[in-house]
């Protein structure tokens, strides 16, 4: 077994990896018209993915566990600090259609995909219930359909390596599409124009003249870090507690699971709790400086964590045959994303953002309307995409159930 040049137990090297490689990303983003185009989050993608594979730096470690489970509901709360919440409903009820619009893709490639291939791979029934709740929602979905259906360890690890590494190539086919002049003719772009109108200067990128300085202060930058710390502890204590006390398995019936999922979900549960602050205390969030540069440089910090797993060497050994299963779905939820969006009038950032929610879930949608610079779609996917973990895993549970008829 091949070992990295940095040890996975080595968390200061992979830290000081993390953080250097977004700063990298971002100046990059911010000095370069090419980088900009490509954006600073598919740089710190590609360049993680990159050294991972020449075994620079682990596929695993408890660093990466630590983005997940600290650093990215952090950066929920403090993204959303400076949210216009009079405007979330008008907002989200668009990016709820397409949404599900979007889903219709997720079911259609999974029904599809496992017709073509479930004489080939085995447990299909199983991996089929597994990407159907994960490509609605995201990996809380992937994780509740591997337990659901009992799918042994070695299929799931296998399945796990080839969703990374589509999941990696889907996010830079997304970031790119906006760049295509086919896309900017066919379909309504307001949001990039008002990026693009906002920019100041030729010298300047996008990026630059976004993120521009601003004035902040010690006081700014401890009450939004105690804040969004305070939001994710209560926000996961309570999601705990509730998902502890309402019935489950057996005992359970629909309501329950519908209830379960509502307010036993812990990034449903923050995102509910972060607008609600905003909602009574607006002029305390509103006052807040630097809390977007806060939770976006935590959320390059997930881009790089993203590209790691990875593994092309691993997929091309161990998971071809799940790599074209994945596959299908992905470009099945695009065409109906983009068809469906052209036809009920969609712009082309909430199509993308959609689709990007139903693959990959509300964070790297998130990650991707922070990337681009579409700040008023942010709190739209992040809501809308969390109902994604309520609908998935019934997706996943009616299909899987389904599936097993079939073999």
């Amino acid at each position: 077994m091949q070992t990295s040049l940095i040890s996975p137990d080595n968390t200061w090297a992979l830290w000081a990896f993390l953080t250097g490689w977004a700063a990298i990303s971002i100046y990059l983003e911010q000095k370069y018209t090419w980088a900009s185009k490509i954006s600073g989050a598919i740089i710190a993608l590609i360049g993680a993915m990159a050294l991972a594979n020449f075994n620079v730096i682990p596929l695993e470690s408890s660093v990466y566990d630590a983005v997940w489970g600290y650093v990215v509901p952090l950066a929920i709360p403090l993204l959303l600090f400076q949210a216009n919440i009079k405007k979330i409903w008008q907002e989200s009820r668009r990016m709820l259609a397409i949404f599900l619009l979007s889903t219709i893709g997720t079911v259609a490639g999974a029904i599809l995909s496992f017709m073509l291939l479930k004489d080939i791979i085995p447990h299909l029934d199983k991996i089929g219930a597994m990407m159907a709740g994960s490509y609605t929602g995201g990996g809380v979905n992937f994780a509740a359909m591997s337990a659901k259906f009992e799918a042994p360890g070695d299929l799931v690890s296998a399945t796990v390596v080839a969703d990374n590494a589509m999941m990696a190539l889907f996010f830079f086919v997304l970031m790119g599409i906006p760049a295509v002049n086919f896309f900017r003719k066919n379909y309504k772009t307001p949001h990039m124009e008002e990026v693009e109108k906002n920019a100041a200067g030729d010298d300047e990128t996008q990026a630059a003249s976004f993120w521009k300085r601003k004035e902040i202060s010690l006081k700014d930058i401890a009450s939004s870090i105690a804040t969004a710390f305070t939001l994710v502890a209560v926000s996961f204590q309570l999601a705990d507690f509730f998902a502890g006390v309402i019935p489950s398995g057996e005992n359970a019936n629909i309501f329950y699971d519908l209830l379960r999922g509502i307010i036993g979900d812990q990034y449903l549960m923050l995102t509910t709790l972060t607008v609600i602050a905003v909602l009574l205390a607006p002029d305390y969030f509103e006052n807040l400086q630097g809390t977007q540069e806060l939770g976006t440089f935590l959320i390059y910090l997930f881009f790089v964590v993203i590209g790691v797993p990875a593994s092309i060497a691993l997929v091309v050994t161990t998971s071809p045959l799940l790599l074209v299963f994945v596959l299908i779905i992905v470009l099945m939820n695009l065409f109906f994303s983009l068809t469906l969006g052209k036809l009920f009038r969609f712009n082309l950032e909430e199509i993308l953002l959609a689709s990007n929610a139903n693959l990959g879930g509300p964070t790297t949608a998130a990650a991707m309307a922070i990337a681009k610079g579409w700040n008023r779609l942010i709190v739209p996917i992040l809501l809308v995409g969390t109902l994604g973990y309520i609908i998935g895993n019934y997706i996943g549970t009616g299909l899987g159930a389904w599936f097993q008829t079939l073999l």
